[in-house]
């Protein structure tokens, strides 16, 4: 069908045709027009743009490598929020996602993995969190062992031996003299200093032990020293360090370091960190994103692990509905997250009891009142009763990192409250998200997004690609200086195939 536009209607509805070439003519006036298929009567052609595909958004190289067919993924929430329904579901949709490993057993990481080893083992494009801890070299043996795909890793701020050897096992070259990866990892960082350890070569150090160990053998310690650690590094923004400062930054990096290095294959960056709208994924391809990574928006899907109770709240925010509150790791160094402050107390508390840690040695300092107030509003148990579930060696005769593990307990134990929806914490649930997820909810206000049960992973993303398609063709033809007006930069979401 013919369709000629000078009207913002037609122009908007032009706009929207993305998968369909579009001709810019000159009009009358000299003002710029749009149309969609034979041009006809004589008007003069200024320029034509061809179709637009979420799928050419980013960078073909990451579906290329991960077998997708878009450059996205489904981050991993942790505690199994991003579950093995998620991921699989991504996977059959020819889209990536990586299971929540952090904060489960290593019995219950093991369940997972055989699980999705079984369901969509033959695919490349699905993966598993290593997060940093304790147990992150028995889950690296096991992500080893079932052959997983894809591994995310973060949480660390340095190269552990555990990442090196993900890195570094089933290195090879073809026939051809390539070096290619059995274990493609990503990092996701928050910093350029971060990311510079994960877009260089893996320490020469950490590769001599590595073989003397027989972790790695020789061969593969030679070839991880020509190639980076992580060929994906995410830039995970956040209230510090804003996307539009954070990735340009690290693309800079990358390029640097890929000069210097000579590396033989494209060296990724992806972005992560507010991404709940069509508008704000469109922004981060514009900067210059190869893929984008959704987080926070993910836990309303109705394959996330999370309980009813707190996707009923989250569906609740708005934009002003988060804050920092402190957060586990880094407890003691007053690190914080985002999280949700509307319907729960957790932020709250979370703040009192870092106050506590600030003015108090220990927990037997604590005046009545307040070791009152710790038991009885925010614990909910005596302290004794904590203790006896955390306490390690370092606790029986350093009484400050006592009371941080009684702290960090609850800090911790929140969010399983939320995961499982403990009726009786509820006002404690601890939902990590920031304000894309008040502008997620406030975009599928009022559309079949909206209704909880329509909610799946695999529409959000395509909702989101989709729309993040159709703000990028408004904004090219509003770049060669066609009049678009404001409504084509809006896309309702929609039930897509």
């Amino acid at each position: 069908m013919n369709v000629l536009a000078f009207s913002r209607d037609g122009v908007a509805e032009c706009a929207r045709r993305i998968r369909e070439p579009v001709h810019l003519v000159s009009g009358e006036e000299e003002d710029l027009g749009l149309v969609i298929g034979e041009v006809r009567g004589g008007s003069p052609i200024v320029g034509t743009l061809p179709p637009l595909y979420p799928e050419w958004l980013g960078d073909r190289s990451f579906c290329t490598s991960h077998g997708t067919r878009f450059p996205y993924a489904a981050g991993e929430m942790a505690n199994g929020v991003a579950t093995t329904a998620m991921v699989a579901a991504m996977a059959r949709a020819e889209m990536l996602a990586f299971f929540g490993a952090s904060g489960l057993s290593l019995a219950q990481v093991e369940g997972a993995v055989a699980e999705l080893a079984a369901a969509v083992g033959c695919r490349p494009n699905w993966g598993v969190n290593l997060a940093a801890g304790p147990t992150e070299d028995a889950v690296v043996d096991l992500l080893l062992a079932y052959g997983v795909p894809c591994v995310s890793v973060s949480g660390f701020t340095a190269l552990t031996p555990a990442v090196v050897r993900c890195s570094a096992v089933g290195l090879s070259r073809d026939p051809e003299g390539r070096i290619q990866r059995r274990t493609k990892l990503f990092a996701k960082v928050s910093s350029p200093e971060l990311a510079e350890r994960f877009l260089s070569p893996a320490p020469p150090r950490a590769l001599r032990e590595l073989v003397h160990s027989g972790q790695i053998t020789a061969e593969e310690a030679e070839l991880a020293a020509l190639v980076p650690v992580a060929e994906d590094v995410t830039a995970a923004s956040g209230s510090a360090r804003p996307l539009m400062s954070l990735l340009p930054a690290i693309l800079a990096l990358r390029d640097e370091l890929a000069a210097r290095h000579a590396y033989p294959r494209p060296v990724r960056v992806g972005a992560a960190g507010g991404l709940g709208t069509p508008q704000s994924v469109a922004a981060a391809f514009t900067l210059g994103a190869d893929y984008v990574v959704t987080g926070s928006v993910n836990q309303a899907a109705v394959e996330s692990g999370l309980s009813a109770a707190g996707k009923r709240l989250l569906a609740d925010a708005d934009l002003a509905d988060t804050v920092l509150a402190p957060r586990s790791v880094g407890f003691e160094r007053g690190e914080q997250a985002q999280v949700l402050s509307k319907g729960t107390r957790f932020a709250e508390r979370a703040t009192r009891l870092h106050e506590l840690y600030r003015n108090h040695h220990s927990l037997e300092d604590l005046p009545p009142a307040e070791r009152a107030e710790l038991e009885h509003g925010i614990l909910g148990r005596p302290v004794a009763d904590v203790l006896a579930e955390v306490a390690d060696a370092r606790a029986i005769i350093d009484a400050r990192h006592r009371m941080a593990l009684v702290f960090r307990w609850y800090l911790d134990t929140s969010r399983l409250w939320a995961v499982h929806g403990d009726p009786e914490r509820e006002e404690d649930y601890q939902l990590r998200c920031g304000p894309a997820m008040g502008a997620f909810n406030r975009w599928t206000r009022g559309t079949f997004l909206a209704e909880q049960d329509n909610r799946s992973v695999v529409q959000i993303a395509l909702n989101l690609l989709e729309g993040a398609a159709v703000v990028t063709r408004a904004q090219q033809l509003r770049g060669y200086g066609v009049p678009v007006p404001t409504s084509a930069f809006a896309f309702p979401p929609r039930e897509l195939a």
